[in-house]
């Protein structure tokens, strides 16, 4: 497929393209110029929404009984509690 860089330097996704890749408003491109040639490589990065998305849950099948949110807000909890008794609270 065929685009055209505007005077911005400004280039539209292909419908296809976009969609095939799951692209959406928000997401961000890595541009990386390949040494040598006439090429580009365009690594499609999403936003901090989606990689959350796909983040949760990774691992859960490794330890299916534990609840890591809730282990993490106790742990933050016990921090904020011994930062208090340093600072004298």
């Amino acid at each position: 497929m065929i685009t055209t860089v505007t005077q911005k330097n400004m280039v539209t996704i292909p419908i296809d393209v976009a969609r095939m890749l799951g692209i959406k408003p928000g997401y961000k491109l890595d541009w990386l110029p390949v040494e040598g040639k006439d090429e580009i490589i365009v690594r499609v990065i999403p936003d901090r929404a989606e990689m959350a998305r796909r983040l949760m849950g990774m691992g859960a099948h490794l330890a299916p009984e534990r609840d890591v949110i809730t282990e993490l807000d106790e742990e933050r909890e016990r921090e904020d509690i011994e930062r208090m008794k340093a600072l004298g609270g």
